[in-house]
């Protein structure tokens, strides 16, 4: 099984049924044969762009994203691809570099997609920290913004 094909399953599954946690993701792609680790799901979750929703009993579930959503991250590659100059992992964070003036600009188009593995930034003139979510390491969390710096959302 490769990274399409189980990218495709989340897609459908969600879809099908409502999945609140990355657990019950996992979970139901080994129902339907697929094993994948959490960290695994939580990385295909953001590729994916799936956002949270109100399912009508009022748990919040993985939907596919709107066009507003698409927005968002579009929004962010732009930024990403605009300022950025380099980017590294430091234990639980990722240091972004941009040319003087531009941190603060990125920093928001970071905030603004509010993607769910992000906590959120901190930006000075050239430089911004970015604290991922508990349960995600700084390398992962640039994995993630490098998907979307390279434009593959």
């Amino acid at each position: 099984m490769n990274k399409f094909e189980r990218q495709g399953a989340i897609l459908r599954l969600v879809q099908e049924r409502p999945l609140a946690t990355q657990a019950e993701v996992a979970e139901a792609l080994r129902e339907t044969g697929i094993d994948a680790v959490q960290t695994t799901v939580s990385r295909d979750i953001s590729q994916l762009g799936l956002v949270k929703v109100r399912a009508s009993d009022g748990r919040l579930v993985y939907a596919l994203p709107g066009a507003a959503d698409l927005d968002r991250l579009s929004a962010l590659t732009t930024a990403l691809k605009r300022w950025t100059t380099g980017m590294t992992a430091a234990n639980k964070l990722v240091v972004v570099r941009t040319r003087r003036g531009y941190a603060t600009p990125l920093a928001d188009a970071i905030d603004e997609a509010a993607l769910p593995d992000v906590a959120g930034t901190v930006a000075g003139e050239n430089t911004i920290f970015v604290a991922p979510r508990d349960g995600l390491t700084g390398a992962e969390l640039e994995e993630l913004l490098r998907h979307h710096l390279e434009g593959d959302t």
